[in-house]
């Protein structure tokens, strides 16, 4: 065993990140990620463009409303010009220009109040497709996962596509970036957090993951190469999903959802 690692927990979101040290994601495209972008209010909307030729639809009166309640300046343009501000090919006719993300320190994400939960981080290091980033924000999200680290290097920024695939999860991820993800997880490991990589060679099971209700960070790799050797050196434990089938493994962003709510449903 390790040394002490009491309980452990995440500070609220905070507004006071200066501009030098930020995310991006100040373009937000789709329905339901405006819509939470909105919802959420942790970040200024600057404006909202939509496509002028669109079907009326629930979503997007809720997002007409929630821009009046906000006092943010709504443009409907011509689809010609929408599409040329449009980063996506499936933006659903809305675009959000917002302010950027925070970037959060690593510190936040393992500092506890009274009364947090234990940090469920996820560590996605090398992970360049900006489809398997969003589906793997959104599961984190809706998991209960409370931050995120990602490489600031040879990795999927915050894009457009990231933001719509995600689904509005952005918004209540707190979100930390580092130059390198074996030096993060030797913070974290002086911080208590118990280290878990997903590798197809793991010895144990996730499913006989016995820390799984400890504070931990589970670390997946990119596609393809999957964990890096000295990622893998710096892990804990290395767990692999059991496979049924032919196939010898499964989409990264698929793995993710898996071993989240696996490792939610210990705690």
């Amino acid at each position: 065993m390790r040394g002490n690692k009491g309980q452990r927990g995440t500070t609220p979101l905070r507004h006071n990140k200066s501009q030098q040290n930020v995310l991006s994601g100040d373009q937000v495209e789709g329905r339901q990620a405006v819509r939470e972008l909105l919802l959420a209010g942790t970040r200024k909307t600057r404006e909202i463009y939509l496509a002028g030729d669109l079907d009326d639809a629930p979503i997007l009166d809720d997002i007409i409303d929630l821009a009046d309640e906000a006092k943010v300046t709504i443009k409907e343009i011509p689809r010609t010009r929408f599409e040329s501000i449009a980063k996506t090919e499936s933006s659903q006719g809305v675009v959000a220009m917002a302010a950027p993300l925070p970037n959060y320190e690593i510190q936040e994400l393992t500092q506890s109040e009274a009364g947090d939960a234990k940090p469920f981080l996820l560590i996605v290091d090398g992970v360049t497709d900006p489809g398997n980033l969003g589906a793997m924000l959104r599961s984190a999200e809706c998991a209960g996962i409370t931050g995120v680290i990602l490489p600031r290097h040879r990795s999927a920024r915050i894009t457009p596509a990231v933001t719509k695939t995600a689904a509005g999860a952005i918004e209540h991820l707190r979100i930390a970036t580092v130059s390198g993800i074996p030096a993060a997880l030797g913070r974290l490991r002086e911080a208590g957090i118990w280290l878990v990589g997903l590798d197809s060679g793991g010895a144990t099971s996730l499913y006989d993951l016995a820390i799984a209700d400890q504070p931990i960070a589970l670390v997946l790799g990119s596609e393809g190469r999957g964990l890096s050797r000295l990622t893998r050196e710096r892990c804990d434990d290395l767990v692999h999903i059991p496979l049924q089938g032919v196939l010898a493994s499964l989409n990264v962003s698929t793995a993710a959802a898996i071993t989240v709510f696996e490792i939610a449903r210990h705690r």
